[in-house]
C-alpha cells in the first residue's frame, strides 16, 4: 500500500479523533440523548413526506438509533450506520430487531442504487471537506433515480478540532451555504431546499439541506 500523503494523514487523524472522542464519550451521549423527550426533527419529517411508503432508507451517522429506530417502528425499511462501537452496542441493545452497521461513511459498503433515501443527520460536518465533497458523490450512487437526500451541517467559515463543550476532541466542518450548494449540485444532485437555520434541534447555526437524484 502506497503511504498515505502528509495532507491525507492529517485528514485520517482528525477523523479518528473524533470517532475516539464519542468513543471515550458514548455512555454520555446516549444518557442525554434518552432524557430528551422524543421529537422527530421537521427536516427529517420533510424528507418523509417525499419518500414512498416502506421505503429502504439508511441513516448515515445513526449513534445510538434515535432516529432510525423511529422510522423502523413506523414501518420504513431503515439501515442504521456508524463508525462508534460504544454507540451502535448501545442501540443495539435498545433496537433488537434494527439492522445497526459499523462503517466509515468514507468507505460505504453498499451497492449502487440501494437506497430510496439518504438521512444524515449532524455526521457529515465530521468530515474535512475534501472527504465530504468526495462523500456527495458516493452518496447520490448510491440511491434510485429520484432518491432523496437529506443533511444538516454546521454553517460557518472557522473548521477546527474543538477541545471543549460535553464531547471534547471532534472535528467540526463549518460550511457557508453557497459553497455547500457547490459540493451538492457538483456530486450530481438537484437541491430542492437549502437553509440556515438557528438554534431548532441542536444549539448555534446550522445549514438544512433536501437534494434529489434525478430521475
Amino acid at each position: 500500500m502506497a503511504p498515505l500523503s502528509l495532507a491525507q494523514d492529517s485528514t485520517t487523524q482528525l477523523v479518528l479523533q473524533t470517532i475516539d472522542a464519542y468513543e471515550r464519550s458514548a455512555m454520555k451521549c446516549v444518557a442525554r440523548w434518552s432524557r430528551r423527550r422524543p421529537r422527530r426533527p421537521p427536516l427529517l419529517a420533510e424528507w418523509l413526506t417525499h419518500l414512498p411508503v416502506y421505503a429502504r432508507l439508511l441513516d448515515l451517522g445513526c449513534g445510538g438509533g434515535q432516529d432510525a429506530g423511529d422510522l423502523g417502528q413506523r414501518g420504513y425499511r431503515i439501515v442504521g450506520l456508524d463508525r462508534t462501537s460504544a454507540l451502535l452496542s448501545a442501540g443495539r441493545c435498545r433496537y433488537r430487531s434494527l439492522p445497526l452497521v459499523r462503517a466509515d461513511l468514507r468507505y460505504l459498503p453498499f451497492q449502487a442504487m440501494s437506497f430510496d433515501g439518504l438521512w444524515a443527520a449532524a455526521s457529515l460536518m465530521h468530515l474535512p471537506k475534501p472527504d465530504a465533497r468526495r462523500i456527495l458523490t458516493d452518496l447520490c450512487r448510491l440511491v434510485r433515480p429520484g432518491g432523496l437526500f437529506a443533511a444538516t451541517v454546521t454553517h460557518g467559515v472557522k473548521s477546527r478540532l474543538v477541545t471543549d463543550g460535553w464531547v471534547p476532541g471532534r472535528y467540526f466542518a463549518r460550511w457557508r451555504k453557497d459553497e455547500l450548494a457547490r459540493a451538492v449540485r457538483r456530486a450530481g444532485w438537484n437541491i430542492l431546499e437549502l437553509k440556515i437555520i438557528t438554534n431548532r434541534e441542536r444549539k448555534g447555526r446550522w445549514l438544512n439541506l433536501l437534494a434529489q437524484k434525478p430521475r
